[in-house]
């Protein structure tokens, strides 16, 4: 009986049709801001890890933005002259083989402006892909070019749930995880985790890879809400 209301519930969420992007539309602006260099802190220090896996971050930009609509940060994103975005990609995160993770591993330079522009409608905000780069990609790839060729690549062959039928509802953390699972031809539940904010609304989606960048059981210092858990959809 649960595994039919499971499958009835994950059918209605997807829909006949699961969306790739909400910004089929994305126009990169002609002036983007230009990114600076970060680099390690104290707080976050350089650390060389072997990997044990990666994390395919991605974040629901109506939930990102609800609160960030004025701010000039995040205008790229949040302002409407790109586009309207839905799922847009946060990062590739190299794991380590236990809670803690390889970052910042090499000295850099800023990301090419080609490369920002290339990856924008997929992650826009040029200073959340020089972060990227700095604190991830310089962890697995020689160049920002390949980190983000790499990242591209797995974030475009994600498909979505139909979040329009979702949004203003309550449901279980399961039961959105069932439903992305099932959009997506050999996910499992099991091989996400759900960044949920203080009032309950989802903000991020946390896919799980093994080391040949396949979806795998997320281990569980990793996290996220619980399977119970309720969560609300922007």
């Amino acid at each position: 009986m649960r595994l039919k209301l499971l499958m009835a519930l994950a059918a209605l969420l997807i829909g006949p049709a699961c969306a790739k992007k909400d910004a089929p539309s994305c126009v990169v602006p002609a002036n983007l801001p230009r990114p600076m260099l970060e680099g390690p802190t104290v707080d976050q220090p350089r650390r060389l890890l072997p990997i044990g896996g990666y994390t395919l971050a991605i974040t629901w930009s109506p939930e990102y933005c609800a609160s960030r609509m004025s701010s000039p940060k995040d205008h790229a994103r949040c302002g409407g002259e790109a586009g309207r975005f839905g799922f847009t990609l946060h990062g590739l995160w190299p794991d380590g083989e236990g809670a803690q993770w390889p970052q910042y591993c090499a000295p850099t330079r800023l990301v090419p402006d080609k490369v920002v522009r290339e990856h924008f409608c997929s992650t826009p905000s040029p200073q959340l892909i020089q972060h990227e780069w700095e604190k991830h990609g310089t962890c697995m790839a020689k160049a920002p070019a390949d980190y983000f060729a790499r990242s591209g690549e797995l974030f475009a062959a994600l498909k979505f749930p139909d979040m329009e039928k979702m949004s203003g509802r309550t449901i279980t953390a399961q039961a959105f995880q069932e439903a992305f699972a099932a959009a997506n031809a050999g996910m499992h539940a099991d091989q996400m985790r759900l960044n949920v904010g203080k009032q309950g609304w989802m903000e991020e989606v946390w896919i799980c890879l093994d080391k040949s960048f396949r979806p795998t059981a997320c281990p569980a210092h990793q996290g996220g809400a619980a399977p119970e858990s309720s969560v609300r959809i922007r």
